[in-house]
């Protein structure tokens, strides 16, 4: 099957990366962008005032099932996370969770925590199915710990994070629980209530579909009444229009169909190639498939399905440091799946993963002829007779290993002393 074969169709399975923005939602960041372009953002802030203060929260607050006063616009998920963080009142004597699925970005910015405050990095255990060791959470909390983070859904797989148990579980003590919710917003129901988090940040780019560079984050009054002292909320909005453009995101943001699982025939197709490897970890998956090929690179195979029309990302081990090189993997292809795709969609890639596998490795090109040495005259010497030619030998550059290279966040075991301590 090539593009062209089911008339130049091109089947985006990447709303994980990148949304496909609707046509609506364009139209409103392209208007509003132009005005303030022309008036300035004092101007455009006035003639959105209704909207940028008002109808955005509300939708956002329907949305998470929290307080619309709760709620602010920011620049992304990982950049209110590191702005909290950065402001956080801890000590040496307190623990910050962490679980092995957090994002390198996220634990960028809890290194630089510990390295301001002092606090420990603990790793919490996972349980032989891939799942949080709740067990172990309820055995070992209590008032040291400051600080919980946990991803509602990681980067690098599908795995969905029981937010509500560790909720339920933290909420006696003292600390405070941030959940990311990058990559679960607009493709899972999520409730703040229900979940009982202190921070919980997301992207608007993602599943729900508006402009790059836009995010949001719920705050609890709790931790407003912790920064307050110490600069309080950090959350930098993005520009006016950008802001404009994601609330008709949100008002465009439709619930998956129910009873129509799109993520499991997803899974079934990648489970259903010869010589796929799903990176499936924990009882509970999203749209989100992760998988490799044990012998074919993620970046021929991103390359193969892009040429059969069908779009989807190659993620590397890095982007989750402390989950995917334990298990050896370096690179891998991640699949989502967004509501308005179909089962035709899944039909289509399920074809050309086949056909992406069928083709093997590609042929070794041809060696490259070696140059013959290039003749000089050399000058007129004791041991060379004047005018002679000789050979004389160019030195040939050694060629860098095709591939990319990979800059490498956490060095031998993923809770080295150095970097995070384990839970177990």
């Amino acid at each position: 099957m090539n593009a062209t074969s089911h008339g130049d169709r091109r089947i985006h399975l990447d709303p994980a990366g990148a949304g496909r923005m609707p046509a609506d939602v364009r139209a409103v960041l392209t208007e509003w962008t132009r005005f303030e372009d022309r008036y300035g953002p004092y101007e455009l802030d006035d003639r959105l005032g209704d909207v940028l203060h008002g109808e955005f929260h509300e939708r956002l607050g329907a949305l998470l099932g929290a307080p619309p006063a709760d709620t602010f616009p920011c620049t992304g998920a990982a950049d209110a996370f590191a702005g909290v963080l950065s402001r956080l009142p801890l000590g040496p004597l307190d623990r910050v969770w962490v679980t092995p699925y957090e994002s390198a970005a996220n634990l960028t910015a809890l290194f630089a925590l510990r390295a301001r405050t002092g606090c420990a990095l603990d790793v919490v255990p996972l349980g032989h199915d891939g799942d949080l060791d709740l067990e172990w959470m309820a055995q070992h909390i209590g008032d040291d710990v400051a600080l919980v983070c946990v991803p509602y859904v990681p980067a690098g797989c599908g795995i969905v994070s029981p937010v509500r148990e560790v909720g339920r579980i933290l909420a006696p003590h003292r600390c405070l629980y941030a959940v990311d919710a990058s990559y679960a917003v607009g493709q899972l129901p999520v409730d703040i209530a229900g979940i009982g988090c202190h921070l919980l940040a997301g992207d608007g780019w993602r599943f729900l579909r508006g402009p790059q560079s836009a995010g949001f984050a719920y705050a609890a009054p709790l931790l407003r009444e912790t920064l307050a002292p110490h600069g309080g909320l950090p959350f930098v909005p993005p520009h006016g229009a950008v802001t404009a453009a994601l609330n008709e995101a949100l008002a465009r943001h439709a619930a998956p169909s129910a009873g129509e699982d799109l993520g499991g025939r997803l899974r079934a197709a990648v489970e259903g190639t010869p010589g796929i490897e799903p990176i499936a970890p924990g009882r509970t998956q999203s749209g989100i498939v992760t998988f490799r090929h044990e012998e074919l690179p993620s970046a021929l195979l991103r390359r193969r399905l892009a040429d059969r029309g069908v779009v989807v990302w190659k993620t590397v081990a890095q982007e989750v440091p402390l989950y995917l090189p334990r298990r050896g993997v370096v690179t891998a292809v991640r699949a989502s799946v967004h509501h308005d795709n179909s089962t035709e969609d899944i039909e289509l890639f399920a074809d050309a993963l086949r056909d992406a596998v069928a083709a093997g490795l590609p042929r070794p090109a041809a060696p490259a002829l070696r140059p013959a040495p290039a003749l000089l005259t050399t000058p007129s010497d004791a041991s060379v007779p004047s005018g002679t030619s000789v050979p004389v030998a160019f030195p040939v550059p050694r060629q860098r290993a095709a591939g990319r290279r990979h800059l490498a966040l956490v060095s031998g075991h993923p809770a080295d002393s150095d970097r995070c301590r384990p839970g177990a």
